[in-house]
């Protein structure tokens, strides 16, 4: 118990150290906060009024959920981004020589881009309100809708610390996970229904965890999804499925991430 209480601290200890950094480089935040209220911005006053919605809602209801869903998951690759530049840069080797526990570094830095990433759904949902977007649900189920959100970018945080640790360098870490998480945000029903997609990237579509944290964010913000159900399992259960994928995600790459950890620093 004493090296897990012990473990947790060395984490804090880090996140702490993360923070502090991004408090004195703020420019390190920019393109999180500008890229969300730009696609927002874009997606609701210039491909809104070519996309159809039922008479008394708006588009902005549809696609600040999948707006909220894309930026925390491009926000969970800070974690495997800033995990390739302190590998690069010697200061996991400094880590090392502390006498802090190993797991210290990834809790520290994926606890720290949760912190971060609850500053961008705050902006994201100001942003989200001045162009009519709402929340017409409780606040307890509002919560759950942000809380879920949140869960699922910690699990991807995970996905790209295994990742960063791999490349040992943040433009290539860059380059690979914009290549594999923007098809994946937009194979989805963030943006549009899938509804009207082809049958094979329908279904593609529609057991994607991005589908289903999205669906499952506009089920508990009580926005419309501007289409009948797909039918299709993940988004009947939208919220079950996320926490689903969550779960395995960090049971799966929570021991990859520390065991690469440990390779990476011995070399």
């Amino acid at each position: 118990m004493s090296s897990w209480v012990s473990a947790l601290g060395d984490g804090a200890t880090i996140a702490q150290r993360n923070l502090i950094k991004v408090k004195r480089v703020p420019d390190l935040l920019v393109g999180t906060l500008i890229s969300p209220i730009m696609f927002i911005l874009l997606f609701v006053f210039v491909f809104g009024s070519a996309i159809p919605v039922p008479e008394g809602t708006s588009y902005a209801e549809f696609l600040v959920p999948g707006i909220f869903a894309q930026t925390v998951i491009f926000g969970a690759t800070v974690t495997g981004s800033g995990l390739a530049d302190d590998m690069q840069k010697g200061i996991i080797d400094r880590f090392r020589s502390l006498p802090i526990a190993p797991s210290a570094v990834l809790v520290g830095r994926t606890t720290s881009d949760v912190v971060t990433n609850v500053l961008v759904v705050l902006i994201m949902t100001a942003t989200g309100l001045a162009v009519g977007w709402r929340i017409t649900t409780s606040p307890l189920e509002a919560l759950a809708g942000f809380a879920l959100l949140l869960l699922f970018a910690y699990a991807c945080s995970w996905v790209m610390a295994l990742v960063g640790l791999l490349v040992r360098s943040p433009e290539v870490f860059n380059n690979v996970s914009f290549i594999v998480i923007f098809p994946i945000t937009f194979i989805a029903n963030t943006f549009v229904p899938t509804q009207g997609f082809p049958t094979v990237l329908r279904v593609i579509a529609d057991w994607n965890p991005v589908s289903a944290v999205t669906q499952a964010s506009r089920d508990l913000f009580g926005n419309p999804s501007l289409a009948g159900g797909s039918g299709a399992w993940p988004l009947e259960h939208a919220a079950l499925y996320t926490l689903i994928w969550s779960v395995v995600l960090v049971a799966v790459f929570v021991p990859l991430a520390t065991r690469q950890f440990k390779r990476s620093a011995a070399r």
